[in-house]
């Protein structure tokens, strides 16, 4: 490489004792070195903040205290983030070792792109490992969810200083901001066919009532200024793929 930006790395944890030293490792052993690490921690109760304390050489800045929530946490770590380029990784997720060499040559080969995803690698209960690649279907994506993986996602700085994530939504202020991003400028996305990112299958929005899905779906579409039409058509399909999936998949 000819240049080497700053890249800072940011996770965000509360009570997250049980995965978080993996976390920390998979930052501290990447491939690429230039790298800021942020710690947002919600005021844990658990064994957090002394996992952090042990790894404080490994830390370039963390802070602890009440937040409204998991996207309060990401913004606030955005705002203190110095690099170029971001990264998020939460507190039981993990990189695969090249993940920030593989990002940093793409985001320098395309210096007209803003945002960077790839594949991820899905966890599952018993640790069993399924590559999960991205899906290129804009009607899939626009219309029923996420199609884009934001785990696997580095994102310019300069991304962050149009729009940041929406704290009042509870899990899908991420599919808010890329489709925001997607609907002005689909031009800025690049994708990378490589699995960089180990992704537990563990999430708030897999936990949400069917109604509340559809909800902040809803909600998400609208913020993003989706038209009244296709947020309508969309709310549609997931119901019917929700009734369908309840009914007749077993």
């Amino acid at each position: 490489m000819n240049r080497a930006p700053l890249v800072s790395i940011i996770t965000v944890v509360y009570n997250g004792e049980r995965y978080l030293q993996q976390t920390i490792n998979s930052v501290s052993n990447q491939t690429y070195k230039p790298i800021e690490y942020l710690i947002i921690d919600g005021a844990s109760t658990d064994r957090t903040l002394d996992i952090i304390q042990d790894n404080k050489t490994k830390i370039t800045k963390w802070i602890s205290e009440p937040d409204q929530g998991l996207y309060d946490a990401m913004n606030k770590g955005i705002k203190l983030a110095k690099g170029e380029l971001i990264g998020m990784i939460n507190s039981d997720d993990w990189f695969e070792p090249n993940a920030v060499e593989v990002m940093v040559k793409a985001f320098l080969n395309n210096p007209t792109k803003t945002i960077f995803h790839a594949n991820r690698y899905d966890i599952g209960p018993d640790n069993t490992r399924v590559i999960k690649k991205f899906n290129p279907s804009s009607f899939k994506f626009k219309y029923y969810g996420m199609t884009y993986h934001h785990p696997s996602m580095f994102i310019a700085k300069n991304e962050y200083k149009k729009h940041l994530y929406n704290i009042k939504l509870k899990a899908f202020s991420d599919y808010q901001f890329v489709l925001e991003a997607f609907l002005q400028t689909p031009q800025s996305f690049f994708y990378i066919d490589k699995t960089i990112v180990n992704y537990r299958l563990e999430g708030i929005s897999a936990q949400m009532k069917i109604y509340n899905r559809l909800a902040e779906g809803y909600i998400a579409r609208r913020n993003a200024e989706m038209s009244l039409v296709e947020n309508l058509l969309s709310l549609i399909i997931r119901s019917i793929y929700f009734i369908f999936q309840k009914y007749f998949i077993k």
